[in-house]
């Protein structure tokens, strides 16, 4: 690949989360910046995981279940613990943080996340060097703060600053700009 192709895709700014599972005494958490939403409804979700990933082992087929836990600017170390292959396994990685299972996929729910949600895996594809997992939201609660980001091979912290107005094409016509409801 062309090195000015892959620093492209770098340009793709996105939430950063840490995916759970826990089954018993089985548990692992994984961080990814490559989760979106799908569809409205049924609401669905997309992650991208790894080929080889301990993650996508435990989760990759229909009907799995795990937790979705959207990370605030405030945990960044956790993206970072969560990315770190010498963390220990199974529940003790989970040690360090506060948490609770999710009522539908048992998963570790991260207390102070932006968003807590427990899904259902309905499709699982290889996609190049990854699985695309497409998974039903069962369960959700959102929390609150500013989102972590992942931009160009970076964490920053989503310091957003809404725009003043949505802002219509500026060859649009008056008319277009009334009915669509954008400012001109």
């Amino acid at each position: 690949m062309i090195p000015e192709t892959r620093a492209a895709l770098r340009k793709l700014a996105s939430g950063v989360s840490v995916l759970t599972f826990r089954d018993g005494e089985r548990a692992h958490g994984a961080t990814v910046s490559s989760v979106s939403a799908v569809s409205r409804e049924p609401l669905l979700l997309a992650v991208c995981l790894g080929l080889t990933s301990r993650f996508a082992e435990l989760v990759g087929s229909p009907g799995a279940r795990f937790g979705v836990n959207v990370l605030s600017a405030a945990q960044a170390p956790l993206a970072s613990w969560f990315a770190d292959p010498r963390r220990p396994l199974g529940l003790q990685q989970f040690d360090c943080v506060d948490w609770l299972p999710d009522g539908f996929s048992g998963a570790p729910l991260i207390d102070g996340s932006l968003a807590r949600m427990g899904c259902e895996v309905r499709s699982a594809t290889a996609a190049g060097d990854h699985y695309l997992l497409v998974a039903e939201v069962i369960t959700g609660a959102p929390g609150d703060g500013l989102p972590l980001l992942s931009f160009a091979g970076q964490l920053h912290d989503g310091d957003l600053r809404s725009l003043p107005e949505r802002q219509a094409h500026p060859y649009a016509t008056e008319e277009e700009a009334v009915t669509t409801g954008v400012a001109r």
